[in-house]
């Protein structure tokens, strides 16, 4: 199998988008700090991004559209990582760890 009907296959897309999701929802399950969350919480929307991209290659009639929601789930990301990041940020000034189990003690 050569790498052009790998390439040109919508399984292939859809595949590595769902590693990516099973990938991101197992590290949000496993992961102890909160970094290692916001690390897991990109990478499932990095796999919807890779669906969506597929989606649209093969089976959109406008081509417009997967590249839009795909520039939508790019913003939330970031908007994600600076939210969280600071959030983080106020729980380690806070409780001097970044464990998940620390932030139990919040209140409001």
């Amino acid at each position: 199998m050569s790498m052009l009907t790998l390439y040109n296959n919508i399984n292939t897309f859809l595949i590595l988008g769902a590693l990516l999701l099973g990938m991101g929802v197992y590290g949000i399950v496993t992961r102890r700090t909160l970094i290692g969350m916001l690390i897991a919480a990109e990478l499932i929307l990095a796999g919807a991004s890779v669906n969506f991209m597929a989606f649209n290659r093969f089976t959109a009639p406008d081509p417009v559209t997967g590249q839009i929601f795909a520039l939508f789930i790019m913003a939330i990301a970031a908007a994600e990582a600076a939210i969280g990041l600071s959030i983080v940020i106020a729980v380690y000034q806070q409780y001097k760890s970044i464990d998940a189990e620390d932030t139990v003690q919040l209140k409001g």
